[in-house]
């Protein structure tokens, strides 16, 4: 074959596989495209008005600042944001709020379990809620489910608590493959901008965090940190959601917004795969992780361990060494976090588990990252036993845990 018709053909195909690639780029970044306009005004026709009719009055400062009161936090764990088991529908076809609200405690919120909180010595309280469950399928929020999470939020709020509001449990609707991708985002926004709409008002008290463990259920890398793709389709996920909350006006406009891992998890593929997302709001992020370490002592319950001790090196570096990842990683650079969830389920050892909370909240203070625990009122069986606070009478069911928390958050 003549060199130049060769070298010609050869142009040729360079010129055609990069119009292909170029074109398929077009067509990802088409595919991937959120019109958030479009979704703000179709979400605010929703079938509720803000919480509050004008902004309250709002403390403005730097995220690290902010973070730097929050002493003490603990979750309303398994209330808001259980979510039915299969079948759950055949048997309560029209579920109340009540029937969501008590489906794995069989407790329905009150005044006085908020009070008893504060009171015991937590000045902050994350609500995690699960809204696909009370949301139609084109993810418009129940009025009457959208108005208990505020009654809830408001009995935190009458307390002058620090309160963090989120989507969990939410695996149904959120996905972060390729293939779900777009869908997913589409959902998290309409839900977002309900949400925030809802909520605008509120003081600087009140904190957003997008997404409470983001990850493929059931996936070869789903509490190490996911694939590349996964993370890259995560951080997509928190740029929609900061876009959307600065997009729905009131406080929003300057709200502090908490951002997570791929799971929640500190691992070094997590932590690091983190993108900050842009903000036309400066210095409003925080990041969230999780971490229940030692694993076997904190939170597998087919492990007998039930001792921690401040001399076995294993014990201290399970605990030191997340709270070290996200320190150098964002806190030190002036990107502040939170340990979202924590904690120890009871094996019949509160004297350890005081010591073991003492010098892990202790630890995680002195980098600056306060730390909110999980208590999902368990106290029987043989599942996760994560109850602190009984909420029926709202006593302290640990009284050495809880001085164990106390003594590590400076609080006594």
């Amino acid at each position: 074959m003549n060199k130049k018709i060769r070298l010609f053909k050869v142009l040729v195909l360079i010129v055609i596989t990069i119009f292909m690639l170029s074109s398929c780029a077009k067509n990802n970044n088409k595919e991937n495209s959120i019109n958030i306009n479009d979704i703000i005004d179709a979400s605010l026709l929703g079938p509720y008005a803000p919480a509050h009719a004008s902004p309250q009055p709002f403390k403005d400062s730097g995220a690290a600042d902010f973070v730097s009161n929050i002493k003490l936090g603990w979750n309303l764990g398994n209330t808001l944001d259980a979510v039915p088991w299969d079948g759950f529908y055949r048997y309560t076809p029209n579920p109340t709020v009540e029937d969501y609200e008590s489906l794995w405690v069989k407790h329905f919120t009150t005044q006085e379990n908020i009070d008893a909180l504060k009171n015991a010595g937590f000045n902050a309280i994350r609500i995690p809620v699960s809204w696909a469950k009370a949301a139609d399928k084109d993810h418009v929020i129940r009025r009457d489910w959208m108005e208990r999470v505020t009654e809830i939020v408001n009995y935190a709020a009458a307390r002058d608590m620090y309160i963090i509001l989120n989507t969990h449990h939410d695996e149904s609707i959120f996905k972060f493959r390729d293939a779900e991708t777009e869908a997913s985002l589409q959902a998290f926004a309409k839900i977002w901008a309900q949400i925030a709409s809802q909520f605008k008002n509120y003081n600087e008290k009140l904190i957003f965090e997008g997404l409470n463990e983001p990850r493929t259920k059931g996936s070869a890398n789903e509490w190490t940190g996911g694939t590349v793709n996964e993370r890259n389709n995560l951080n997509k996920h928190h740029q929609v959601f900061v876009d959307v909350v600065r997009s729905t006006g009131g406080n929003n406009d300057k709200r502090f917004l908490m951002i997570s891992t791929y799971a929640a998890s500190a691992s070094l593929a997590a932590v690091s795969g983190l993108v900050l997302p842009n903000d036309k709001a400066e210095n409003k992020l925080i990041v969230s992780v999780h971490a229940y370490s030692p694993y076997d002592f904190a939170l597998n319950v087919r492990s007998p361990v039930n001792t921690w001790s401040i001399d076995n090196k294993d014990d201290v570096s399970a605990i030191t060494e997340p709270i070290d990842r996200v320190y150098d990683l964002f806190i030190k650079n002036g990107v502040p976090a939170i340990m979202g969830e924590f904690g120890a389920i009871n094996k019949n050892n509160d004297e350890v588990r005081g010591q073991w909370a003492e010098f892990y909240v202790g630890y995680a203070r002195e980098k600056g990252m306060p730390c909110f625990l999980w208590d999902n009122g368990g106290f029987s069986g043989d599942g996760e036993l994560f109850g602190l606070i009984y909420r029926e009478d709202n006593e302290i069911e640990y009284p050495l845990y809880m001085e164990g928390l106390l003594r590590g958050a400076g609080l006594k």
